[in-house]
């Protein structure tokens, strides 16, 4: 085995030395805390709704790693579910957020002039409206389930989306192979598919990490206030409200889900600037 090779740093491949470098740390941790949250069933020991009253507020064990809340429920087990609820919230909210967002941007970016402006007007009207007002006074008028709280958040999110998509759709309008392409005869649609779309990837992957940081503190900030996800079900923001009734009898039951909260948040949006850092670094072309 030659020396770099060896060395795991790069690899040679078709006459060209490849650099390979390592995920980030926060990558790294952030599929952690999100592989840990999709195994809660394999990973967590005694199940999130197991009751032990006598075990009340208990301490950590062999049995339960972080202890118990209140009613004898083991703390970890809650903190699993609950992460696979945010995070599933967070992931539905993104996915919602990218499909109108980016068509958004590709209709404000093909219709020049007076539609243009009125698109991007309204989006940035809807972008100066705070968002936790705009989704309590919604959340208030049209009830608190699951599926209207993804919708919500997705929507509340697309407007940034569709103005990252606008922009980087005209910046790729203005490079040499898509005039060529045009000058040519070829149909702006089809390269807008074929050609646009892909190059633009790393931007909207970047703005979906930023979109799910977003969400995370949206879904916590609801849930904290009783207006996002309501018990029985479980996300990190209920069960930084129910720990915050009991921060005297034991402040690890509400520091443990704000720590992973702000731990996932950071982690996507250290990844969303490692996106657009190598985005940079490539000229943007795929």
């Amino acid at each position: 085995m030659s020396e770099p090779a060896a060395a795991g740093h790069s690899r040679v491949r078709r006459g060209r030395r490849v650099r390979i470098s390592p995920p980030p740390a926060s990558v790294l941790v952030l599929l952690a805390i999100v592989g840990m949250c999709l195994l809660a069933p394999l990973v967590s020991r005694q199940g999130a709704t197991g009751l032990d009253p006598a075990n009340a507020f208990g301490t950590m064990s062999a049995r339960h790693w972080l202890g118990t809340d209140e009613l004898g429920r083991d703390k970890l087990s809650r903190l699993l579910y609950g992460g696979e609820l945010s995070l599933s919230v967070a992931g539905g909210s993104v996915a919602v957020a990218f499909l109108a967002g980016t068509l958004w941007g590709v209709l404000a970016s093909g219709a020049r002039g007076l539609p243009d402006e009125l698109l991007m007007r309204g989006a940035d009207i809807t972008m100066a409206i705070p968002q936790i007002l705009f989704a309590l006074v919604c959340v208030a008028a049209f009830g608190a389930s699951l599926v209207s709280l993804i919708v919500l958040t997705g929507l509340l999110l697309a407007p940034s989306t569709a103005r990252m998509a606008r922009a980087a759709i005209v910046r790729e309008m203005t490079l040499d192979y898509y005039t060529a392409a045009v000058a040519y005869g070829a149909s702006r649609g089809r390269l807008l598919l074929r050609e646009v779309l892909p190059n633009i990837l790393p931007d909207l992957a970047s703005q979906a990490a930023i979109n799910a940081a977003s969400a995370m503190i949206l879904e916590a900030s609801l849930s904290f206030v009783g207006l996002g996800v309501q018990p029985p079900q479980m996300s990190w923001g209920v069960l930084l409200q129910q720990g915050y009734g009991f921060l005297y009898n034991d402040p690890s039951y509400a520091a443990a889900p704000a720590i992973l909260i702000l731990a996932t948040v950071l982690c996507l949006n250290l990844a969303a600037d490692r996106l657009t850092a190598v985005d940079r670094l490539t000229g943007g072309r795929r």
